[in-house]
C-alpha cells in the first residue's frame, strides 16, 4: 500500500503492460500509422513506448508516458554519417559562394521568421480560451455531476431531495460516461451481429463503459444507496481536478482557492480508485443482503456481480480490485475454516465462476 501510495503510476504501467494488444483490432491500426525510422522499428522498446501510447489514448488517459529517450539512436545516426560528412577541398570551395549568400539572406528570414511567430502569438492570445468544445462539455457536466453527488451523500437535504441527488448524479455519470464512449471509440463501421461484436470487444475494456454500467444498474433499483454515490464523486472529482490543473492553471482564481485541493486530488489519486474499488465490492454485497427483502431485484444483481467480475479482469481495474478482494480474502478466509466449513464447497463453485 505504501509503494502504490509513492508511486501512483506503478499499477497503470503493469496494467498498460498486461493488456492484450494483440486482439484488439485499434492497435494493428494505430502501429501501422505511426512513422518509424527503419533501425528504429524493430527495437523492443520503441514497440513498448508506442504500446503506452496507444494504452493511453485509448484505454486510461490517466497514464503517464514518459518521452523515449533518443540518444542511442542520434549516436548511431551520427556514427553513420561521418563517413560522408568529410567534404572535399574542391566541394568546400564550391560550397563558399552559397554559404556567403546564405548569410546574406538569413537575416531576413530571421526577421520574416519573427514576424511569423508574432502574428501566430497574437492569433493564440486572441483565441477564446471558454470555447465549448469536447472535454469542456465533459467537465461540465462532472462539475456539475460533482455537485449533486455531495448534495445526494451528506444528510442535510432532506429524503425527498436526497433521492433526487442519487438519481441525477448517477445519470449524470451515465450521460457523460455514454458520451465519452461515443467520443473515444465512435459507432460501430455497420449494424449487422459481427460488426456489432467487434465493436462491443473494443469498448468493454473501457474505463468510461465500466462507469456507465454502473450507473445504469444502479440507477433502474428502486433502492437508493448512498454508498453507490462514493465511486461517482472519487470520478468526478478526478476528472474536474485534472481539467481544471490542465485549463485554468494560470487563473489567479484556481491559484489561490483551487490549486491546493487538485494538488492533492492528483497526489492521492490512487487513494481515490482504492476507495472507489472497496465501494464497489461493498456495493455488491450490500445488493445480496437487499435480497432478503420486499424490493430485491435478482437480475440486477447478478448484472451487478458480472460488473464485478468484469473489473476483476480488465486491466483498467483490475489491480485495485484483485488488491481488494485479496484483503478481503485473507480476512474472512480463516473465520470460514474454523466456524463454517460447509461453505467451502459453495465458495468453491463461486469461484470457479469468477476466475472463469
Amino acid at each position: 500500500m505504501v509503494e502504490e501510495e509513492r508511486d501512483p503510476q506503478r499499477l497503470k504501467r503493469i496494467a498498460a503492460a498486461a493488456y492484450d494488444y494483440d486482439n484488439d483490432p485499434r492497435w494493428a491500426e494505430y502501429y501501422s500509422n505511426i512513422l518509424i525510422p527503419p533501425h528504429m522499428a524493430a527495437r523492443s522498446e520503441v514497440v513498448e513506448h508506442f504500446k503506452r501510447k496507444f494504452y493511453q489514448r485509448f484505454i486510461d488517459p490517466d497514464l503517464v508516458v514518459e518521452t523515449m529517450s533518443s540518444t542511442s539512436s542520434s549516436q548511431s545516426s551520427r556514427a553513420s554519417e561521418r563517413p560522408s560528412s568529410q567534404p572535399t577541398q574542391s566541394s568546400r570551395a564550391s560550397e563558399r559562394p552559397s554559404l556567403s549568400t546564405a548569410r546574406n539572406v538569413r537575416p531576413q528570414n530571421s526577421g520574416s521568421g519573427s514576424g511569423s511567430m508574432g502574428t501566430a502569438e497574437s492569433v493564440g492570445g486572441n483565441a477564446n480560451p471558454l470555447r465549448l468544445d469536447q472535454r469542456s462539455i465533459h467537465f461540465s457536466v462532472n462539475a456539475w455531476v460533482l455537485v449533486v453527488a455531495v448534495l445526494g451523500m451528506l444528510p442535510v437535504a432532506s429524503r425527498n431531495l436526497s433521492n433526487k441527488a442519487y438519481r441525477l448524479s448517477l445519470l449524470g455519470t451515465a450521460c457523460s460516461s455514454a458520451y465519452s464512449v461515443y467520443t473515444l471509440y465512435g459507432k460501430p463501421r455497420a449494424w449487422n451481429l459481427p460488426a456489432i461484436q467487434t465493436w462491443f470487444q473494443t469498448v468493454v475494456g473501457g474505463k468510461d463503459f465500466i462507469h456507465l454500467i454502473y450507473c445504469i444498474t444502479l440507477v433502474t433499483l428502486q433502492l437508493h444507496f448512498k454508498f453507490a454515490l462514493i465511486p461517482v464523486f472519487c470520478w468526478a472529482l478526478d476528472l474536474v481536478a485534472r481539467f481544471l490543473r490542465r485549463n485554468f492553471a494560470r487563473s489567479s482564481l484556481y491559484r489561490k482557492y483551487m490549486e491546493e485541493p487538485c494538488l492533492w486530488v492528483e497526489a492521492n489519486g490512487t487513494t481515490l480508485n482504492i476507495l472507489s474499488s472497496n465501494a464497489e465490492i461493498g456495493m455488491g454485497f450490500l445488493l445480496i443482503i437487499s435480497l432478503f427483502s420486499w424490493q430485491r431485484n435478482i437480475i440486477q444483481t447478478f448484472i451487478y456481480w458480472q460488473l464485478l467480475k468484469l473489473m476483476y479482469h480488465v486491466p483498467v481495474t483490475a489491480g485495485y480490485h484483485q488488491s481488494a478482494w485479496a484483503r478481503i480474502g485473507r480476512t474472512v478466509n480463516p473465520y470460514i475454516y474454523r466456524y463454517a466449513p460447509f461453505l467451502n464447497s459453495p465458495i468453491s463453485s463461486v469461484q470457479r465462476w469468477w476466475f472463469r
